[in-house]
């Protein structure tokens, strides 16, 4: 690992010793794989080599600025001109904090004790820019944005963005990065915070609080108007049972509801403990009274209640948003409301903040609205700020905590070697997360990973980040990298194995390839079940492309670019035709396809890559060929 010293360039050079380099074609996944895994302004220079031959990807070289931090805390200050850059473990001064949203005053004295604080609220964004570089630190909630103007006008001074909160949409992740600085923020104080606002909607909605104290303040006396539910007795759906949601869960218990819960890594066991059962997403939106959403906002999870969902639904269910409004389609939930499908929703967040004042959805009488209140208590902005401000301090000494949420450092002899098997890694997570079926809580995930080399020999934390991520992102909250890898799986109750084994390949290479199992769980897709009873896929490097090898008990290969359809099937002629000709009349491009199977004219597995998702329509043909007997679309 690269030694925290004083701010300085660590390494600056081409880093061309690996024999097997990332291919010269897909610089945007290598970009990609910085921004997961560096903690640096990155300059990438690259440079085409031709072949070595067809069994080895061709050869690139980049270099890599990697920068790392280390302060002092010695008192004395002294002016500088705002274009210098300082260095932190000299000491001339003590840093300067930005502070442009308020925050509990607690944490203000943390961050006093450290360096020079200015708090300087409502700057517009020009002001900021102009404000930022003479700034080493920023701290910030939702209400600024932290664009890619802001590092740049920073000149590489700023190393810290802090938000104080969960979310990070207001800070552009990829231009921190770049410009080499860390972002960290304050996920846990302000749990209790939003579980109590969630809980006080549904008692608010559920008996017409807000509706009737209108009413009377408007001088009327409608008792017969608001007769309300009672909630005893009444199934709550918990969707997302982390944190905020198992709160929820707990508390709506002590009211007499039954509570279900769809996460697919919530523990089964905390879950019993709570006295709650885990089911699939449909039978959570299906079955309850009233639902509670606590999912964080990804492209898996915008926009998940819609029409189709709605429709899923019982006449008259209650919702609750205290999470975030773009898991929501508003239009869907307005017409919902007016069908009756949806009785009533209290909401406390919004796609757009604040909404506009003529939202048919603020303005309709059956929705209770309060302005993104969740974690406004006292005791909650006093946690986040002390949080967020010993995060803040902590990367100003050069410490990486686990609520960093981008740019790790990783030596560069590792990054150089491992680079071409990052993609691969990170892919296999993404593919074998979503073989899982709904409702399945995932606790054991082992990594199987293959080389000539000696297992001691290999450092694969790496590689082992990457499938973490891949397994964890696309339905989480949760940013994963190298730093916090180990620490969010545990976070959400999911233990990863490594296993190496020693085969007979080039030890020139690190890694021939690996494998993802994940185990006491059911499948989507049960010709992903290994002959031990777990989920199984394998996938190796070829000609600098990830490669999916292996599914369940079926060898397949096809490169893992774009998306990807598995199908089962009887192993007779035509197949490939048959579904190569709808994926045509349905306009999808088809990139590589490939068949394996265990016994001839028996059972067969055909792996489709398709530049496109496929239509509902070209989907439901594929299924309806006889001789297809399972099928599923996998998101890369």
């Amino acid at each position: 690992m690269a030694s925290t010293s004083s701010l300085k360039p660590i390494f600056s050079s081409p880093l061309t010793s690996s024999p097997s380099p990332p291919s010269p074609q897909k610089p945007s996944s290598l970009l990609s794989f910085l921004h997961s895994t560096t903690s640096t302004p990155i300059s990438l220079k690259l440079s085409s080599n031709p072949p070595h031959n067809n069994s080895h990807p061709r050869s690139k070289s980049f270099a890599v600025t990697n920068v790392v931090l280390k302060t002092d805390t010695s008192p004395e200050t002294t002016s500088v001109p705002s274009n210098y850059t300082q260095d932190l473990g000299s000491p001339l001064t003590k840093p300067t904090i930005l502070v442009s949203e308020k925050i509990g005053e607690k944490g203000l004295e943390v961050l006093r004790e450290f360096g020079h604080v200015e708090c300087l609220y409502d700057l517009s964004p020009d002001q900021l820019c102009s404000k930022i570089s003479s700034c080493d630190a920023l701290i910030v909630r939702s209400g600024t944005k932290v664009t890619r103007q802001v590092f740049q006008a920073s000149n590489g001074r700023l190393k810290v963005v802090g938000r104080a909160g969960v979310g990070i949409d207001n800070v552009d992740l990829q231009a921190a990065t770049e410009f080499g600085c860390l972002v960290v923020n304050a996920p846990t104080a302000n749990t209790v915070a939003a579980a109590e606002h969630g809980i006080a909607l549904l008692a608010a909605m559920a008996r017409n609080v807000a509706q009737a104290d209108a009413s009377i303040k408007a001088g009327t006396w409608q008792r017969n108007k608001y007769v309300g539910v009672s909630l005893v007795g009444k199934t709550l759906a918990v969707m997302g049972f982390g944190k905020v949601g198992s709160e929820v869960a707990r508390r709506a218990k002590g009211l007499g509801m039954n509570v279900i819960a769809h996460d697919p890594y919530a523990p089964a066991d905390r879950a019993r403990a709570l006295g709650v059962d885990l089911v699939s997403f449909d039978q959570a939106i299906g079955t309850a009274d009233f639902i509670s959403l606590h999912m964080p906002l990804t492209p898996a999870t915008s926009k998940v209640f819609n029409d189709e969902t709605f429709a899923k639904m019982k006449k008259g269910v209650r919702i609750v948003n205290v999470a975030r409004g773009g898991v929501i389609d508003e239009d869907a939930l307005v017409k919902a409301l007016d069908s009756g499908i949806v009785a009533q929703a209290a909401l406390d967040v919004f796609t757009k903040e604040p909404p506009p004042k003529d939202s048919r959805l603020v303005q309709h009488e059956n929705v209770t609205v309060t302005p993104h209140l969740g974690a406004s208590t006292k005791e909650a902005q006093e946690g986040v700020a002390i949080e967020i401000a010993e995060a803040v301090v902590g990367a100003l000494k050069g410490e990486l905590s686990a609520t960093a949420v981008n740019a790790p450092m990783v030596p560069p002899e590792v990054l150089s070697e491992l680079s071409p098997y990052v993609e691969l890694a990170e892919k296999l997570g993404r593919l074998a997360v979503q073989l899982v079926a709904g409702g399945s809580g995932i606790k054991s995930v082992k990594v199987v990973y293959k080389s000539a080399r000696d297992p001691d020999d290999l450092d694969t934390r790496l590689l082992r980040a990457m499938i973490t991520k891949g397994i964890i992102e696309p339905i989480s909250s949760s940013f994963v990298n190298l730093v916090n890898a180990d620490f969010t799986a545990k976070e959400k109750g999911l233990r990863i194995s490594e296993e190496r084994i020693v085969v007979d390949s080039s030890p020139e290479f690190p890694i021939d390839s690996i494998q993802v199992q994940i185990s006491n769980v059911e499948s989507k897709f049960a010709s992903g079940i290994s002959d031990n009873g777990d989920i199984s896929i394998e996938g190796k490097v070829k000609y600098g492309t990830p490669h999916l090898t292996s599914v369940g008990s079926f060898a397949v290969d096809v490169s893992l670019e774009g998306n990807l359809i598995l199908c089962r099937q009887v192993d007779q002629p035509g197949m490939i035709g048959q579904v190569g000709n709808i994926l045509g009349e349905h306009n999808v491009n088809v990139s590589f396809m490939s068949v394996g199977r265990t016994v001839r004219r028996k059972k067969a597995i055909m792996a489709i890559g398709v530049d496109e998702k496929p239509d509902k329509e070209a989907l439901k043909k594929i299924g309806e060929i006889p001789a297809i007997e399972e099928f599923v679309f996998l998101k890369l």
